[in-house]
């Protein structure tokens, strides 16, 4: 998993192999996408939703986890099997990316290009851009760079720690449902139920976890004591713990009131008695969060070498 992290985070992904063959988790979502379509209809029972988006969500991580273990398997246990390994371990994880899209909303909020902030963020978040000025941007970016920090990161190195590539498949498998069906709709809101649910139980962890990180690279107090005391109060029963880390670290209120299209969901604020973010917090944002991912890869190295000797 370190040596997989290093590929991602030098190099990024191979785009000219998943221009050829598709990125993995294209497959996952085209997969998820084929059982919905067929499972999914308006007329059923909710209960028989429910059942069948259980059903449907156990076959894609079941599918998805075996191939993963069947590659695992099959790659002999060499230097050049380890190297492989992680390349292809490499594709599920996000560091680079994820730093790269929240930057590129950085450059142009601080440039005072409100117009490409709202586009480059649209890449990123579901909210409405359209109307967000420079607080509603930059406050955007952080809550993405928390959550997906967690997400994207944290929660594959996690499990690809405890159960080598099969584990990260399988989380990367559970965390794609999320994304495609567990939404509170009529359309999701049976069907993609257990999805969501078991991506919470995912990552519990890792975002408590990606909140102590980003608490202890800020050498801020607040940044233990704002999740601790108002993580519970967010939409999402994990995205408050990251979330609140950065809030607390940058001395910045997130969350909040959000518009989706013609609709204002009223959310409530976390560290809500500070200040709203800027273009120059969201760059502080970005350091915040490399030095978040250089103690954790710092983590993954002392236990490494703790197994090792």
């Amino acid at each position: 998993m370190l040596l997989a992290w290093v590929i991602e985070a030098s190099m990024g992904w191979p785009n000219w192999l998943f221009e050829r063959f598709k990125h993995p988790v294209v497959w996952i979502g085209a997969l998820i996408s084929g059982l919905e379509d067929r499972l999914n209809r308006p007329h059923f029972p909710r209960t028989r939703r429910y059942i069948l988006g259980i059903v449907s969500s156990l076959i894609v991580i079941s599918i998805a986890t075996s191939f993963a273990c069947a590659v695992s398997l099959a790659l002999p246990n060499t230097p050049f099997g380890v190297v492989c390994e992680a390349l292809i371990a490499s594709s599920f994880l996000a560091s680079r990316s994820l730093y790269a899209h929240v930057a590129a909303v950085a450059k142009p909020l601080i440039a005072r290009d409100l117009f490409a902030a709202r586009r480059a963020v649209s890449m990123i978040v579901g909210r409405d851009p359209q109307y967000l000025e420079e607080a509603g941007v930059a406050r955007a970016g952080l809550e993405s760079l928390a959550e997906n920090a967690s997400d994207g990161v944290i929660a594959p190195l996690f499990w690809g720690v405890l159960f080598g590539l099969p584990g990260l498949v399988a989380y990367k498998a559970i965390n794609t449902l999320d994304s495609m069906i567990g939404h509170k709709n009529d359309r999701y809101g049976a069907y993609g139920g257990f999805a969501a649910r078991l991506d919470d139980v995912a990552n519990f962890l890792p975002a408590r976890l990606t909140a102590v990180l980003l608490a202890m690279t800020s050498f801020k107090p607040a940044a233990f004591l704002v999740p601790l005391r108002e993580a519970s109060h967010h939409r999402s029963m994990n995205a408050g713990w990251p979330e609140g880390a950065i809030a607390g670290a940058l001395s910045i209120r997130l969350s909040g009131p959000r518009q989706y299209g013609e609709t204002t969901q009223q959310e409530p604020w976390l560290n809500a008695a500070a200040a709203d973010p800027g273009a120059a917090t969201l760059k502080r944002g970005l350091v915040l969060y490399l030095r978040a991912m250089g103690l954790a890869a710092a983590l993954l190295v002392l236990a490494l070498l703790n197994v090792t000797l």
